[in-house]
């Protein structure tokens, strides 16, 4: 089942956040290190382009994320021009207080100290965004949960002598294009739980962890390595749920118990440091999506084709009878 998620509140927000983004000299986006591309909302970088803003891409969470995938994304944003990519974790204060002195450098005309460096904050719910302005400004100024769409309001305050830092609400994008990414996004709890079904988020995920990573579910599960190379997603789940002992009346297998276990062991790093995705198995992706969907056309062409020619063949039967 495709994932959407895009509350109202997140419309008005774009709205403001586009119109502070012409008072802005670097967006400082913040994505999560364990999936950074699916993390990515495509209207941030839409509205930075269009006012020509550079971006300070932060991976955060990057603790909870796989170093070998994290190394090989700053390679990939970096490559990208205008884009600073550097991982951190926002729970780290020596990590976040490199966070200015980057900014500076994508904005060197801010340094002669007639004009404050302004700069803001954005990326989708969830992805640490509060928890790094509290940081940033070393009060709590920013409501912080685990749970997306904490913050609803846009606010501006002073961040020492001659920086000012605007925090925005976080947002997502009316139509995400890729299946997997929706299912990425409410594995790490980005996407509100009234828009995805548990198990079929949990299964997604352990497709991937099977996959990837089967020594952290034989470690933390205590399953047998065979066993779990034969399980596909909904087979993990169910072997979670034996394994915790998540049963209902009757002795049935409880599943969205099982699954709330497996997404909430992932989120909280209980299963060590995982990526969902990589910048090749995100090119796979879209690959593969070029031609399921190019396939398609061409099968609606040639549909389109055969009916044509039925309808010739029913007009020349048409026009014998007539001779």
């Amino acid at each position: 089942m495709p994932i959407q998620w895009f509350p109202g509140h997140m419309a008005s927000a774009r709205k403001k956040a586009a119109e502070a983004m012409a008072m802005t000299d670097v967006v400082i986006e913040v994505v999560d290190a364990r999936l950074p591309e699916a993390s990515s909302n495509p209207m941030i970088a839409e509205l930075r382009r269009f006012r020509n803003r550079p971006c300070l891409k932060l991976l955060n969470k990057s603790d909870l994320a796989d170093p070998e995938a994290t190394r090989a994304w700053m390679d990939f944003y970096n490559r990208q021009p205008g884009v600073k990519a550097v991982a951190i974790s926002a729970k780290s204060p020596a990590e976040v207080a490199r966070v200015p002195a980057l900014c500076r450098q994508l904005a060197p005309h801010r340094d002669d100290g007639t004009k404050p460096l302004r700069m803001m904050i954005m990326g989708i719910p969830n992805v640490g965004k509060s928890t790094l302005m509290n940081a940033l400004l070393k009060r709590k100024v920013a409501k912080v949960g685990d749970e997306p769409a904490v913050t609803k309001h846009q606010q501006t305050l002073d961040l020492g002598p001659g920086m000012t830092l605007t925090d925005t609400p976080g947002m997502m994008w009316p139509k995400i294009d890729h299946d997997a990414d929706g299912y990425m996004l409410a594995a790490s709890h980005a996407i509100g739980r009234n828009a995805v079904i548990d198990e079929e988020v949990a299964a997604f995920l352990g497709e991937i962890l099977i996959a990837r990573y089967p020594g952290r579910l034989v470690a933390r599960y205590r399953l047998d390595a065979a066993t779990v190379a034969a399980l596909d997603g909904p087979a993990l789940v169910e072997g979670v749920g034996r394994r915790r002992g998540c049963l209902v009346k009757g002795g049935g297998l409880d599943l969205e118990k099982a699954a709330q276990i497996l997404l909430q062991d992932y989120r909280d790093g209980a299963l060590g440091r995982i990526s969902l995705e990589t910048p090749q198995t995100r090119a796979a992706m879209i690959a593969a999506a070029q031609a399921a969907a190019a396939q398609a056309v061409s099968a609606g062409e040639a549909a389109g084709q055969d009916a044509a020619a039925d309808t010739a063949g029913e007009g020349d039967a048409g026009g014998d009878g007539g001779d």
